[in-house]
């Protein structure tokens, strides 16, 4: 409810809804992407556009479903034109974030794309140098992996993504 009333930054101005996140509270892995798009703007729900079916697909490889993971945004409404969310956008949003990392105390966050690598681990992370790698923060074991709005447009990506996943899987296990 304060995420769908948050008032906090100008994108509230251009928002049909506020997407907040969703899943299981018991999830051992979150996922955090960067802002929702048109469609999920629309409906409310992150990652329901094309996105969000390829996301779907690769939670499938490795043997997971939408409904056993958490899914959330760096930024709960929709940037205008679906730019990259402003630092400042980002950071009127990171309480709510670090309220649901609290909420679902996940085993794993998995960063999807450089705008969450940049807000969780490292702000001069680039997700071409990160991805696939571990680290450990404030108890919570960190990675990131490219977002697959970019795995739909650069397909050259989704072979470091396989590899990302399967090295999920296996910390996960």
């Amino acid at each position: 409810a304060r995420i769908r009333a948050c008032t906090l930054c100008p994108l509230c101005e251009g928002r049909q809804h506020a997407v907040p996140g969703e899943g299981s509270r018991d999830a051992r892995m979150m996922l955090v992407g960067e802002g929702p798009g048109a469609q999920e703007d629309r409906e409310g729900r992150p990652f329901v556009g094309a996105a969000g079916q390829l996301l779907d697909k690769m939670l499938a490889s490795i043997g997971l479903s939408r409904e056993e993971v958490y899914i959330a945004n760096v930024v709960k409404c929709r940037p205008p034109g679906n730019r990259t969310p402003y630092p400042r956008e980002c950071e009127a949003c990171l309480p709510y974030l670090r309220w649901q990392v609290k909420l679902i105390h996940p085993a794993l966050i998995v960063c999807l794309g450089s705008v969450a690598a940049r807000a969780i681990i490292d702000p001069q992370a680039r997700i071409t140098r990160l991805h696939g790698q571990f680290v450990e923060r404030k108890g919570y074991v960190l990675t990131g992996t490219f977002h697959p709005a970019a795995l739909l447009r650069e397909e050259h990506l989704k072979r470091d993504a396989w590899e990302d996943l399967k090295a999920i899987r296996r910390r996960l296990e």
